[in-house]
């Protein structure tokens, strides 16, 4: 179990502060679920801890749930997941008419934000809507913070936030430059509110020397600030090339036909792995061989000639935690599955 000190609740309050930009004059409502680490931390810790309102809706999400709170109680400032905000945007105007104008900042967190979703905010509500990274160990440690002035770049995760020092590491432990991708860890001995101190009873293997691990492949910026590439395990290795399932999942969202997507490596003898996405289509779409094409073409066109996925399997839903990040284990799993099945298969004689 998580042991969470009480000291934690003054990182909780800088979150609020510096990244979410929560003001005496907001109206803040986070969409997370309190059973749920960012719901618990930042919608019911975080904002009462600065003697500040917040706001709980007692029923499953929906589009129509959504507007209608924002609307009836003036909700100014938003934090959630990029799972219901891709939601919202599925729904388009009749979501956005009702309520352009009304939210002042938006925060997302739980997944990294794809840069249609930015746009969208932008273009249609008129808001600028902002990432960050954490962990249930960790709380929130890295962001693009509305309260704070730094670039913001499309893609970036953002900055440290005020109290944690964020580095890349490589292999043999060593802080690596920027544009080399590693794995993402906290620098314990300075980051006076970093205040994961292991879990109860049980060894921590994140632990290594002065740095806490989280287990996420990332990059330096040359400005500071850092992107998320993936999960060290969710990362693709095709052809000798590494790939972010994130890069090409927002590529694929930026097509009109696609609500979401969820893109893994595929076993496979030649490539080491092969680039497989599992779509979910709009209304009015239906998967077919010509669609498949064109969602790989445009992939082609936005990244690079070794991205874009040589498989393309229309789902109805994604696995997902009830976070609503995507759960690609799944996914992966059901491939290798899938896999040892068709080998096992005999194949009869004429």
């Amino acid at each position: 179990p998580l042991e969470v000190p009480l000291r934690a609740i003054v990182a909780f309050q800088g979150y609020m502060r510096d990244a979410v930009d929560l003001r005496p004059g907001d109206h803040f409502w986070n969409l997370a679920d309190p059973g749920w680490a960012y719901g618990l931390y930042y919608a019911v810790t975080g904002p009462l801890a600065l003697g500040h309102a917040t706001t709980f809706y007692d029923g499953p999400f929906s589009v129509d749930s959504c507007a209608r709170v924002i609307d009836k109680l003036g909700i100014t400032n938003l934090a959630g997941s990029p799972t219901a905000y891709r939601l919202l945007i599925a729904a388009g105007k009749d979501f956005s008419t009702p309520i352009k104008g009304r939210l002042r900042v938006v925060s997302s967190a739980g997944e990294p934000l794809n840069p249609e979703v930015i746009r969208w905010f932008a273009d249609e509500l008129g808001v600028t809507i902002h990432d960050h990274y954490g962990q249930t160990e960790l709380g929130m440690v890295l962001c693009n913070h509305h309260g704070l002035q730094h670039p913001v770049h499309p893609g970036s995760a953002g900055f440290a936030i005020p109290g944690h020092r964020i580095v890349v590491l490589g292999e043999q432990g060593n802080e690596l430059p920027a544009g080399q991708p590693g794995i993402l860890a906290v620098d314990r001995e300075q980051s006076p509110l970093c205040w994961f101190g292991g879990y109860h009873g049980v060894p921590t293997k994140a632990f290594v020397g002065k740095y806490y691990l989280s287990g996420d492949t990332v990059e330096l910026n040359p400005d500071g600030s850092i992107s998320f590439v993936g999960r060290s395990d969710d990362v693709i290795t095709t052809s000798g090339y590494r790939v972010g399932p994130f890069d090409v999942e927002s590529a694929l969202i930026e097509h009109p036909a696609v609500i979401e997507a969820a893109v893994i490596g595929k076993p496979d003898p030649e490539r080491t792995e092969l680039i497989k996405a599992f779509v979910v289509l709009a209304s009015g779409y239906q998967g077919c061989a010509e669609l498949e094409e064109t969602l790989r073409q445009h992939v082609r066109q936005r990244l690079y000639a070794h991205a874009y996925p040589r498989e393309i399997e229309f789902v109805s839903e994604l696995p997902k935690t009830p976070s609503g990040k995507l759960q690609r284990f799944i996914l992966r799993n059901q491939e290798v599955a899938r896999q040892h099945a068709q080998q096992a298969t005999p194949v009869s004689a004429c």
